[in-house]
């Protein structure tokens, strides 16, 4: 990263909470006691936080709306694992006790004894918010934090779906999150300030990751960034311009990304780019947020990406 030096200009201040460290204080050890966690969800992402939260110990407890998406979840997490062991990451006594950590149900009331909850269901507003209404009434703790994994859509709208707003923020974590350091630590202007401190110090002492903090504005840092980019590659191949191949190859060769933008959006799930580009045009109006026809047309078909095994390319 760069440094600023004495030439470089002040650096503007802006609505986003600073992005100061957590202090070794009360709230360290609230973060540090975090033991009992809930993950709804069981897709890519849900499956991946169930993972690191397991992998540093914590008891995890996973849900998803039926016996079907739990055992494909659990087959996820196993073959998770199971590439961490090929790849020396970790030990087989690591991958047994990591899976012994981790259970499953189909009933949020379950959820009674968690300490903190990470929301990864499907980028569907309706959805989440009928899950923060849930959660609400079944976790019992008045103190525990309630995060969104949401991608860009308001984490203000599904904390007013709670009657404990200044415990709800969002933790925007990355696919693949076993792998990937970053977590967007992100609250509403109804996020208590000690919530918003636990949860970054949880992120960082507990499971080891780097946060940034960012404003409650759709998109937060990363893709407010990104999604754009991806939308603006995949208009260029929808005209004709150039191909998937020859893009990405541009990309890579040309500006030293590690992944060209066509490929990254198939990683991401070309549903999951569509859902993020509308909830970017919902919110600014911006013609570069709007989802392009062929996006449209290959989420209505089904390809989907790597999840589906047909995107931009076939795996």
């Amino acid at each position: 990263m760069s440094t600023a030096t004495a030439a470089s200009p002040a650096p503007v201040t802006t609505s986003a909470p600073e992005a100061t460290e957590p202090e070794a204080t009360e709230e360290s050890a609230a973060a540090r006691a975090i033991r009992r966690v809930g993950v709804v969800g069981c897709g890519v992402m849900g499956a991946g936080l169930a993972e690191v939260c397991a992998r540093a110990g914590l008891d995890v407890l996973v849900t998803s709306s039926g016996e079907d998406g739990l055992a494909r979840g659990r087959g996820r997490l196993e073959r998770s694992l199971a590439h961490a062991v090929r790849k020396d990451r970790i030990s087989d006594t690591a991958r047994e006790e990591t899976l012994a950590r981790v259970s499953f149900t189909t009933d949020l009331a379950a959820f009674r004894d968690r300490q903190l909850v990470l929301e990864a269901a499907p980028e569907d507003e309706p959805t989440k918010l009928r899950i923060f209404q849930a959660l609400d009434r079944a976790v019992e703790d008045p103190e525990a934090i309630l995060a969104t994994n949401t991608s860009a859509l308001p984490v203000m709208r599904l904390a007013r779906a709670t009657d404990r707003p200044g415990q709800v923020l969002g933790l925007h974590f990355f696919n693949p999150a076993p792998v990937l350091p970053l977590v967007e630590v992100i609250g509403s202007l109804l996020t208590r300030d000690r919530t918003r401190r636990i949860a970054a110090e949880f992120a960082t002492a507990v499971l080891g990751k780097q946060v940034v903090h960012a404003g409650d504005r759709s998109g937060f840092v990363v893709n407010a960034l990104l999604i754009p980019y991806l939308l603006s590659a995949i208009r260029m191949c929808e005209a004709g311009f150039a191909g998937a191949e020859d893009i990405d190859k541009a990309m890579t060769l040309g500006c030293s990304h590690p992944m060209g933008p066509l490929a990254l959006a198939d990683l991401i799930g070309l549903d999951t780019v569509a859902a993020i580009g509308t909830a970017l045009y919902e919110e600014f109006k911006e013609p570069g947020h709007a989802v392009p026809p062929l996006l449209s047309r290959m989420v209505d078909g089904g390809l989907l990406g790597r999840k589906s095994g047909q995107g931009f390319y076939t795996y």
